[in-house]
């Protein structure tokens, strides 16, 4: 397998792990936001140089060679492929963005060394292949929200039940497949058992109801970074892809289809704005899913697009309701407040970030919606009614919300609500990526169709290898059979 120049990989997981500690021995100083900042713009830097090394190598999949890395774990436990390449950085700026826009004021409420933690376990699960340190590191991002939920004095029933739910499911579905030939039916059992536990952390109906309490009780910056990366669309390619027939797949994707029109219709009548930004999420994400279980290349690459796309745009969403939030409270989308006069840039993030989500054209969601909706007409007329369905009431909702906020009688206030130095940043950064996205779409589009291509090969290639194994026993058992009547036959 090539490897990287540098080792990518290993590095850029460690930097915010030794920032967490460099953050807890800080203490609560002045500067620690500053701090934070620095770990989060070397750990984005440091994927993007993996992603350049990457596209330079030319190769399906490459890693890293370390000494102290192939000590602890196996040498291919960490490797970074067509799917993944993209992902590390895209998870890596959610991180940063998120960071940046987090005030000084609010650093206390927002554990920065949870952050950084949380960044170090997601961006391991995505440098990770479907192994146990995969199963490990996903039950183990589990556990931040949940500390933050203990130190906030919150009740985290809803929350430990469904994630111990899915943790469950995980070992044993895993424990199971790993002693099961890949050949027998009884794959099945295992198969089915990681398809429950895509579904709970993913938050597909009926599975999504602690997003809803995890957006509630937990801060607005964790919720984002627990969700936003998509990892449980991640663990789906990883764990049931390979191994699941297709009518498992054809079962998540209409549990998918499901989610997206119901969280779509939830999140038109909401009268929170978490609220509302939560099924907006479970509805864009829960389309994610759906196209990643066409397995088509068309309906793939669009699946692959909205990935990026979806973690663009509603990153950059939630982190502008965010930053209304850290200065009016919490938004009720009950009554207009009017704060286009006073903070115009980020109204006009809130509805470039919004429509971008949903495929407006010229953002880098378009293309992907367009693909998806393209790769599942040409199977199931159907789903791509109901994708259509979706995107018009995500739509409704974004232009409803935007409305609420920022039209009306403005509000006078005495303290400055525009927008700080890092918030402007943090929101030409996401701009500059989501117009560029949408007006060159080729450089993306064109390697995520070839990851697309691959995946599908890799999954035919599996499927047919598992098929002639079956044949082949099958076989075996018939002669033994014929052997075994033509003896009984012989013999007096």
């Amino acid at each position: 397998m090539p490897e990287f120049h540098f080792p990518w990989i290993e590095v850029s997981i460690l930097v915010p792990l030794f920032g967490a500690v460099w953050i807890h021995v800080l203490g609560n100083r002045d500067n620690i936001l500053r701090h934070a900042i620095a770990i989060c713009s070397v750990t984005l830097a440091l994927t993007i140089g993996e992603l350049i090394d990457f596209v330079l190598i030319g190769t399906f999949e490459a890693h890293d060679h370390w000494p102290f890395i192939d000590w602890m774990f196996d040498r291919d436990v960490f490797v970074v492929d067509e799917l993944s390449a993209f992902q590390l950085p895209l998870a890596a700026l959610i991180f940063l963005v998120t960071v940046m826009s987090t005030l000084r004021t609010k650093a206390p409420r927002f554990s920065l060394k949870l952050a950084l933690v949380s960044e170090t376990l997601v961006l391991a699960t995505f440098s990770c292949r479907s192994s146990w340190t995969l199963i490990v590191l996903l039950i183990a991002a589990t556990i931040p929200p949940y500390l933050e939920l203990r130190n906030r004095q919150r009740c985290t029933r809803l929350y430990v039940l469904h994630m111990a739910v899915f943790a469950a499911l995980l070992l044993v579905g895993y424990g199971w497949l790993s002693m099961t030939e890949m050949n027998s039916t009884a794959v099945l059992i295992p198969g089915a058992l990681l398809t429950a536990a895509a579904l709970f952390r993913s938050g597909v109906f009926p599975f999504h109801l602690w997003m809803t309490d995890l957006f509630e009780k937990a801060t607005f910056g964790t919720a984002i970074l627990f969700s936003t990366p998509l990892v449980g669309a991640y663990a789906v390619m990883r764990l049931v892809l390979p191994i699941a027939p297709s009518w498992a797949l054809q079962s998540i994707a209409v549990l998918s289809l499901v989610t997206a029109v119901y969280a779509g219709s939830m999140a038109l009548i909401q009268r929170e704005a978490r609220r509302m930004f939560c099924f907006l999420f479970l509805s864009q994400s829960s389309l994610v899913l759906a196209g990643l279980e066409l397995v088509t290349p068309i309906g793939l690459t669009g699946a692959l697009c909205l990935w990026l796309s979806v973690g663009l745009s509603l990153t950059g969403f939630g982190i502008t309701l965010r930053c209304i939030e850290a200065r009016i409270s919490r938004v009720a989308l009950a009554d207009y407040h009017g704060l286009y006069h006073q903070m115009p840039m980020l109204a006009g993030f809130f509805l470039l970030t919004g429509l971008a989500a949903i495929g407006f054209p010229a953002t880098v969601g378009f293309v992907g919606m367009e693909l998806l909706i393209e790769g599942a007409v040409d199977i199931y007329p159907l789903v791509g009614t109901m994708v259509v369905i979706a995107a018009a009431l995500c739509g409704i909702t974004v232009l409803s919300a935007y409305f609420r906020i920022f039209t009306g009688h403005p509000t006078r206030t005495q303290v400055p609500m525009h927008a700080r130095p890092a918030e402007r940043i943090a929101v030409l950064l996401l701009t500059v990526l989501i117009l560029g996205g949408g007006l060159v779409p080729q450089p993306g589009v064109a390697s995520r169709y070839h990851a697309a291509k691959e995946l599908t090969r890799l999954r035919l290639t599996t499927a047919d290898a598992t098929t002639e194994s079956r044949e082949s026993s099958q076989q075996k058992t018939s002669n033994r059979a014929a052997v075994a009547v033509a003896t009984s036959s012989v013999l007096p």
